[in-house]
C-alpha cells in the first residue's frame, strides 16, 4: 500500500489514499488557519475510531444495538518526556446493555490494530531523492 502525500501550501499537508483524501493543516498558534485536524490529531483519532469499529463488529456480530454506544478518549501527556504517557478508552455504553458482554467488549476493542502497531511499532526507513 502507498499513500501519495501532497504539499499544498500554508501548513496545509494532504494524504491520498486510493479515492480518499486526508487533509490536515497546524493549529493558528502553529502557524496553520486550523482548516483541518493536525496530523497528531489525526493520529490520537485513529485509535478511538479503530476501537469503535471493534466494538460496532463485536455488537454486529452478536445482534447488539450499538447506536448508543460512545468511546470518551483522554490522553494524559507528560510535559517532562514531552510525549503521551497515557490513552484511554471508556466505553459508554446505553443503559440495559447485558452485563455478560462488557468484559468480551472491552477485549474487542482492545482488538484494535493501530494499538497494536503502537504497541510492536514496525520499523521507519527515510530516504530521499530526485524525481
Amino acid at each position: 500500500m502507498t499513500i501519495k502525500i501532497t504539499l499544498d501550501g500554508g501548513k496545509v499537508v494532504t494524504a491520498h489514499l486510493g479515492k480518499h483524501s486526508i487533509k490536515t493543516d497546524q493549529p493558528i498558534r502553529g502557524g496553520g488557519t486550523d482548516s483541518a485536524p493536525a496530523p497528531y490529531d489525526l493520529f490520537l483519532a485513529s485509535l478511538g475510531t479503530c476501537a469503535g469499529i471493534y466494538i460496532q463488529s463485536f455488537c454486529e456480530q452478536r445482534g447488539l444495538p450499538y447506536q448508543d454506544i460512545t468511546i470518551d478518549q483522554t490522553m494524559i501527556y507528560d510535559p517532562q518526556a514531552r510525549r503521551m504517557k497515557q490513552i484511554r478508552l471508556d466505553i459508554n455504553l446505553p443503559k440495559g446493555f447485558p452485563e455478560k458482554y462488557k468484559e468480551s467488549l472491552i477485549r474487542a476493542a482492545e482488538l484494535c490494530a493501530v494499538k497494536k502497531t503502537i504497541q510492536d511499532p514496525p520499523e521507519f526507513l527515510i530516504t530521499a531523492q530526485e524525481k
